[in-house]
């Protein structure tokens, strides 16, 4: 499913989960783990050595990279590394183009403070711009992969139908559990819970996300448990995930941007701050 993989660190202590994520995938698909330094060209990296201008940087990466991919290759896995100067996340966007990668796995600090909220993250820029699917991994999870059970989450959006396909294609790929969820939002949608209303809403979000979720599964042979909840959607996914032991949550992102949407987070970006567990954002084709 996953032939190329790309882990791009800093050399962090949340790197370090991730890149036990990254391996661990890459054994389990047989694929190349890339293993990618970006010195950061917003940052002054230059230095006078001994007469010689060297950029500390570069240096500081090569490090990095080469302890990163050693691991990998102890653990049999096929490893290529590299350092490049430039901007981190639009260099790392611009490798997966380049590279044909089929999957980024990265890890995340966990921050909730405002400042990282408006001006977003690395990690956060490549959600939204990824032409691949992103695997987000919190520094408190478990890295294990394969996941034995794994969690979809849909609202009938093109958006949330790429993730479908995308957790159907991990559950047959390596024999877990998938479930499909899909949230109502009812307080958002202004549907009074004892109304007729929000019956019809039931039916719609049925017929429109979860009946075509279990269709797609059906045609991959993958047995699927779907359910439909009521309340916020993070909050639910997130009592959903510690409910039924899942391994990972796979959502789908529109990648839009804007002021507004920074400040208020997406339910991708709030999943990733929120839940124990690794996160695969997946963008449908031709956004």
């Amino acid at each position: 499913m996953y032939d190329d993989i790309l882990f791009p660190t800093d050399g962090s202590d949340a790197a370090e989960t991730a890149l036990d994520a990254a391996i661990a995938a890459a054994d389990a698909h047989d694929a190349t783990l890339h293993v990618l330094y970006v010195a950061d060209t917003n940052q002054p990296s230059l230095a006078n050595v001994q007469g010689q201008v060297r950029d500390v940087l570069e240096g500081e990466g090569r490090d990095i990279v080469e302890e990163a991919a050693g691991k990998a290759r102890r653990a049999g896995v096929e490893t290529v590394d590299e350092v490049v100067q430039g901007g981190p996340s639009r260099t790392i966007c611009d490798y997966v183009d380049d590279r044909g990668i089929d999957l980024v796995v990265m890890g995340t600090r966990g921050s909730r403070d405002i400042e990282r909220i408006i001006l977003g993250s690395v990690t956060e820029r490549v959600v939204r711009n990824s032409a691949a699917p992103v695997l987000v991994v919190p520094p408190e999870s478990d890295p294990a992969y394969p996941p034995e059970s794994i969690l979809v989450g849909t609202d009938g959006s093109e958006g949330s139908a790429a993730a479908v396909d995308e957790g159907v294609g991990i559950a047959a790929a390596t024999g877990g559990a998938l479930h499909v969820v899909s949230v109502l939002e009812s307080n958002v949608l202004g549907i009074d819970l004892g109304s007729s209303r929000l019956a019809e809403a039931r039916e719609q979000r049925e017929t429109e996300a979860l009946a075509p979720a279990r269709e797609r599964a059906d045609e991959r042979g993958v047995a699927v448990e779907t359910a439909l909840e009521e309340g916020d959607v993070v909050d639910r996914l997130v009592e959903y995930v510690d409910d039924h032991g899942i391994g990972l949550v796979v959502v789908g992102t529109h990648g839009r941007t804007g002021l507004d949407k920074r400040i208020l987070g997406s339910v991708t970006e709030n999943l990733m701050r929120s839940a124990s567990v690794p996160v695969l954002s997946v963008r449908a084709s031709g956004e």
